[in-house]
């Protein structure tokens, strides 16, 4: 695997699937961004990993929704996790977003008990915003934390309250590097 290749993968240790969705575009805060779902198959393939495969690949349309929905939680995740107010536009787009997509729970059952597959991209994608919705009124919400790297700041599932970054091995390298650095000139 390259460089190129390891920075391009996509994520799904965050602890939940729509905080996986917004770890789809990494290093949000910093002078380069990395976008790993920059088409519409790029798309497709984490709504297969994500176990959301719609009927209908997903197309251009689809690919900016899911770009909206996603840039709609971050703000909304931040404020949660470091217990600040939501951004009443966010809530208001969420709520929008929420109330667009009929997508009714069907369960099927198979070797395991399984929910019917979306029919489309949209109603995939409100299943995470419902999700999301779920986990930020909730009592899970008391388990989302930041990543302290300026660059990042990702929210991840953080239930144990032992993690100080997020799943990235880089932020983890990164920050504990100059912990070491500060402690070594602190010594001096």
């Amino acid at each position: 695997m390259t460089d190129e290749d390891d920075r391009l993968a996509f994520r799904f240790d965050c602890g939940a699937g729509w905080l996986n969705l917004l770890a789809t575009r990494g290093r949000h805060f910093g002078a380069h961004p990395v976008e790993r779902m920059a088409t519409p198959e790029r798309l497709a393939e984490w709504l297969d990993r994500s176990e959301l495969t719609p009927a209908r690949p997903p197309g251009a349309a689809d690919l900016r929704q899911a770009h909206a929905l996603r840039e709609t939680l971050r703000p909304l995740a931040l404020a949660v996790a470091e217990g600040q107010p939501p951004p009443a536009g966010a809530v208001g787009e969420l709520t929008r977003f929420l109330g667009e997509e009929r997508d009714p729970v069907r369960l099927l059952a198979a070797d395991r008990l399984l929910r019917e597959p979306p029919a489309t991209t949209g109603a995939a994608l409100a299943r995470i915003a419902r999700q999301a919705a779920d986990h930020l009124t909730g009592p899970e919400r008391h388990t989302l934390a930041v990543c302290p790297e300026h660059d990042c700041r990702g929210v991840f599932a953080n239930p144990t309250g032992r993690r100080r970054w997020c799943p990235s091995p880089a932020c983890a390298s990164r920050g504990r590097v100059r912990a070491l650095r500060e402690r070594r000139r602190a010594g001096e």
